[in-house]
């Protein structure tokens, strides 16, 4: 594939899981343009980085948890997971919880990275 034909994509989850159907596609989204050779990054916002939290009870609602989904990234070479910092800290995350590879990022971090991108899926 060229260069010219690669084109990358941020995915922003912003939705808590279990509950929504849209934290899986946002991850399903990632997943399938990662097989596909295309360069995939992942931003969770608002209450998309209580997906980050391993200790989720998804068994109620019926669905896999999707931390497990998360720590399985690096092999579709999908290395980072960003986070808006501002909503982490506004839900009470400590950093040691999170994923490795996770990046907060602030108001103008997340600007970068939208900018960066040629295309933003936003879930």
């Amino acid at each position: 594939m060229t260069a010219a034909a690669r084109k990358s994509i941020l995915v922003v989850s912003r939705h808590a899981h279990p509950g929504s159907s849209l934290p899986r596609s946002a991850l399903d989204t990632a997943l399938a343009a990662a097989a596909f050779d295309q360069p995939v990054a992942l931003l969770f916002q608002g209450e998309g980085v209580l997906q980050l939290l391993s200790e989720q009870d998804s068994r109620a609602a019926g669905v896999r948890n999707l931390r497990k989904v998360l720590d399985s990234l690096p092999l579709y070479e999908i290395e980072t997971l960003h986070v808006d910092a501002a909503a982490a800290a506004a839900f009470g995350l400590d950093r040691d919880a999170l994923p490795a590879g996770a990046e907060w990022l602030d108001a103008a971090g997340i600007r970068a990275l939208l900018a960066r991108h040629d295309h933003v899926l936003g879930f």
